[in-house]
């Protein structure tokens, strides 16, 4: 007997998996489907295709012909075969695609299967202001969040009770109905959903009186959220589950936390450094000294002012700022010197003295009254 090259028939190789060679099946069949194509030879060539899917989708067959060479399983009891010879006659025979696929591939049983599978609900965004503190240390947030939840009563499926639930009859139960078109080479049968039960392939006679048959009710859930340290503004936090109810008892999506964080009124955030200001007196500008710099913790970090130093110099705190698994940043403090508003008269004859001894000129600052009494 001669060996029929089923490998080359679908332009596979002799490693494909089955997932390659269902591809370069489908896409074949569809080639050189009759109904599709009309030249000469399209017929025996899809006869073909579909020998060579038969063996080498089936694995016990695959196995032996790879082993043996040969294509003769009519000893095998017609596990997993295929017979194209009605298909060709074109009477009476009803053809689906899908259906022959899955016969193909042994998958007809899950194919045929219409009903539609409960879809999933909702993704749900919530926003949140957090302060500075609580972004950069972290925090645990209880958050109350409205959303749809499946019905307690009937458990999400929207019935009275389970006697509310009848098959339904235009489908009988398998979510999809057939539509047959006669053709010059048979009869063509498409399917869709069915459109009664909307690929349910159940309808409810008695709605629940709690949520109206939708098998949804709007609930108020506490969910607690933790947030991590060295959060920004915009960052999104996901809790996975914890977004609304699908109908019909589909899965519930997710929750989206997004974070914003609000102004603080002594340090500024960029990126991983803080920045606050810190005040310091002229004579410890001019002399040097030590001050304490108040940390975002509530802590105070001791800071050495160097003699001679003028005001908006940056001081760098290493390591007192936003603290991540990536790297920890510094707070920057930027010195601004206070001049004082009120000296006593000690005072001002001593700075006048200062003035002196550095060659500043001094014009004594004249009142109000004085300068009136000039003008007059």
């Amino acid at each position: 007997m001669t060996k029929k090259e089923y490998y080359s028939t679908l332009g596979v190789d002799k490693n494909a998996s089955k997932e390659e060679i269902k591809k370069a099946y489908k896409k074949l069949a569809k080639q050189y489907h009759p109904d599709l194509n009309k030249s000469p030879g399209a017929e025996q060539k899809f006869k073909e295709i579909n020998e060579a899917a038969a063996v080498l989708g089936d694995d016990e067959k695959r196995r032996q012909y790879d082993q043996f060479g040969t294509a003769d399983f009519s000893n095998m009891g017609g596990q997993g075969g295929f017979d194209y010879s009605e298909f060709m006659r074109g009477a009476d025979f009803t053809f689906d695609f899908g259906d022959i696929f899955d016969q193909v591939f042994g998958g007809g049983a899950g194919r045929r299967s219409g009903r539609r599978r409960a879809a999933r609900g909702s993704d749900l965004l919530y926003n949140l202001e957090i302060t500075l503190e609580e972004a950069v240390f972290g925090v645990e947030k209880t958050l109350s969040i409205p959303r749809m939840e499946h019905c307690s009563t009937c458990k999400g499926s929207g019935a009275k009770d389970s006697s509310a639930v009848t098959t339904c009859q235009t489908c009988h139960g398998r979510g999809m109905v057939q539509q047959a078109q006669r053709t010059p080479f048979g009869i063509f049968a498409t399917t869709s959903t069915c459109r009664h039960c909307g690929g349910e392939g159940s309808v409810v006679k008695d709605a629940c009186p709690d949520c109206d048959g939708t098998g949804l009710v709007k609930q108020a859930r506490k969910i607690t959220i933790n947030i991590p340290s060295g959060i920004e503004t915009g960052m999104r936090l996901r809790s996975q589950g914890q977004g609304e109810a699908g109908e019909k008892g589909g899965p519930s999506d997710d929750l989206y936390v997004q974070l914003h964080v609000l102004e603080h009124d002594t340090f500024e955030r960029h990126g991983h450094d803080l920045y606050t200001e810190v005040a310091i007196s002229f004579v410890q500008a001019a002399l040097g000294g030590e001050i304490d710099v108040p940390l975002l913790d509530g802590k105070n970090a001791r800071l050495e002012i160097p003699a001679g130093t003028q005001t908006n110099t940056i001081f760098r705190l290493k390591g007192k700022g936003v603290d991540t698994a990536h790297r920890t940043g510094d707070l920057q403090a930027r010195a601004v010197i206070q001049t004082p508003a009120r000296l006593s008269k000690k005072q001002k004859e001593l700075l006048v003295q200062f003035a002196k001894e550095g060659g500043d000129k001094l014009e004594p600052q004249k009142g109000f009254f004085s300068r009136l009494k000039e003008k007059l």
